[in-house]
């Protein structure tokens, strides 16, 4: 019997060390890869950017861009009013109708956080896709998603191209890319530097093309400009050794804007006048603190950048699926709809996986009142 209880803790902890392993395997895939030492041609590509200098990229605005850690009185506030940092119910979740996306249309689904789906003149296009349930290097670690998402990733549509904006785990997520890879055939437009993490991933080189500032690629007949954004980017301890960045996506006569994760800065006007108006702009409007104001925007400054892009319908995004920050769940699209009201800009918040028609959007319902 001795022998025998002996046994079954050797199985019971070889089945847990073999389960740590396999953890710790896909953490440090997670992480990962240096792009300096991922290959000669990218590295040089990186070293020529204006955007990098002394081994890292960098911000170029001309005021400084601040990505401290909150100092010890803001940690203290991690425990306080945790409750009103969540839905107070459960987020409603819609199934967007199947269908052919329009030839000379514009239509965006919003899937949660900064996931959206945009269908434009007959493409699809596929932003910071994020199907995990927290945005972690570890599943077991991070914050929990507050609602599903609405629809299965194998049960997506094909789509056209896949972008994305910045490597933060809420916005590149590795077991998403890797289904992406085996279900889908678009290829992935990323900043410059995030191929190193694609690749490490199974991702093949002719599916990824990396852009800097202001270089533009054609796929399926849509013109993709990779854009500036004031950020930041890493999945470790190191920062800035990939880029970051937003995105155009023009058609014949569409135009869509992607912010990614940005502070506020006076370049948006710049991005406007080069390549806007814009149709439809997907502006994130949470996850803003004291602690980072120059790396996340609030939303009465993401209505601001939405004038100077000159769009014509601000969508907002990086809201309402994770907690990344200390304000109540509601507040970002609270102060948005209240500013957005006052400077007479056309917004339009759908649920998650509600399909919105930009040549027909919705009258505004807020149906995120109740659950604040």
């Amino acid at each position: 019997m001795g022998r025998l209880r002996t046994a079954r803790r050797l199985l019971v902890g070889g089945a847990a060390l073999a389960a740590a392993g396999w953890a710790l395997r896909d953490v440090s895939a997670e992480l990962g890869v240096r792009p300096l030492g991922s290959g000669p041609d990218r590295a040089a590509r990186m070293q020529r950017s204006p955007q990098f200098k002394g081994g890292r990229f960098f911000n170029p605005m001309p005021e400084p861009t601040r990505t401290g850690i909150p100092d010890p009185g803001v940690l203290a506030d991690v425990a306080r009013d945790r409750l009103q940092r969540r839905p107070a119910g459960l987020i409603p979740v819609l199934t967007p109708p199947p269908g052919e996306p329009p030839a000379d249309g514009l239509r965006a689904v919003w899937y949660g956080h900064a996931s959206t789906l945009v269908e434009i003149e007959g493409k699809r296009v596929l932003f910071d896709p994020m199907w995990s349930n927290r945005p972690s290097p570890a599943q077991f670690v991070g914050p929990r998603r507050h609602h599903p998402m609405p629809v299965p990733l194998g049960a997506l549509p094909q789509v056209d191209a896949i972008v994305i904006s910045h490597d933060h785990y809420d916005h590149l997520d590795m077991a998403t890319v890797r289904t992406l890879t085996r279900t889908q055939k678009a290829p992935f437009l990323v900043p410059l530097g995030i191929g190193a993490h694609l690749e490490r991933w199974g991702v093949p080189l002719f599916r990824i093309i990396e852009l800097d500032w202001d270089e533009e690629a054609v796929v399926g007949g849509l013109r993709f400009v990779a854009t500036a954004a004031r950020h930041f980017s890493g999945r470790s301890f190191t920062r800035n050794d990939t880029l970051w960045g937003s995105w155009v996506v023009a058609g014949r006569e569409k135009r869509v804007f992607y912010a990614g994760d940005s502070g506020y800065f006076e370049g948006y006007k710049g991005i406007g006048a080069a390549h806007g108006p814009f149709d439809l702009a997907l502006m994130p409007i949470g996850a803003y603190s004291p602690a980072w104001p120059d790396i996340h925007m609030n939303p009465e400054e993401a209505v601001n950048a939405t004038v100077d892009l000159g769009a014509a319908l601000m969508l907002p995004v990086h809201w309402a699926t994770f907690t990344l920050a200390l304000h109540p769940w509601a507040e970002p699209v609270d102060r948005l709809w209240r500013e957005a009201k006052a400077r007479e800009v056309k917004i339009v918040v759908p649920r998650p996986g509600e399909r919105v028609d930009t040549a027909d959007a919705p009258t505004l319902d807020t149906w995120w009142e109740m659950l604040g």
